[in-house]
């Protein structure tokens, strides 16, 4: 298997990490509940990265379980801004390196302030994109902030 942008940074900084492979078809996102049962994992411990952009046009990344959805609010509010909203889809590769489904939080092309949501903290590990459709990295999401600028919040729509 050829080694993300993500494993490389992680290999550097020699945090521990797996690594999981998923069927997909060439460039097509696969869903997350989906890529949870591919992996035949809980889907409250794999995430979704997902980006961002405020009021004053800052950027910022949210983690959140894959069956869940972003509370722009609680987000906004996590990260000290008046309102976010989400990035148009053609926005993404230019900005981040990482096309949709395939959106890592870790080696963006720009170190982007990060909010993972705190139910992460109840999992010894918690499983996201490794850069590329079709592979997850599964690591401890403490380890997250050795590499980058991460705050734990709730930022989740209640179920």
């Amino acid at each position: 298997m050829e080694k993300t942008n993500a494993m490389r940074i992680l290999d550097q900084k020699k945090i521990k990490y797996n690594v999981f492979e998923y069927p997909h078809e060439e460039g097509v996102c696969v869903e997350g509940n989906e890529v949870a049962r591919l992996l035949n994992q809980d889907p409250k411990q794999v995430f979704k990265t997902l980006v961002t952009v405020s009021n004053t046009k800052k950027y910022y990344v949210c983690v959140i379980p894959v069956l869940n959805e972003l509370d722009l609010k609680k987000a906004a509010k996590a990260c000290g801004e008046k309102s976010l909203s989400m990035i148009a889809v053609k926005e993404l590769l230019p900005l981040t390196g990482y096309v949709r489904g395939g959106c890592s939080p870790i080696g963006m092309k720009k170190a982007f302030q990060t909010v993972i949501d705190d139910s992460a903290l109840n999992y010894d590990n918690i499983i996201f994109s490794g850069g590329k459709i079709g592979i997850q990295i599964m690591m401890n999401p403490n380890d997250l902030s050795k590499i980058i600028r991460l705050s734990f919040n709730d930022i989740k729509k209640e179920d």
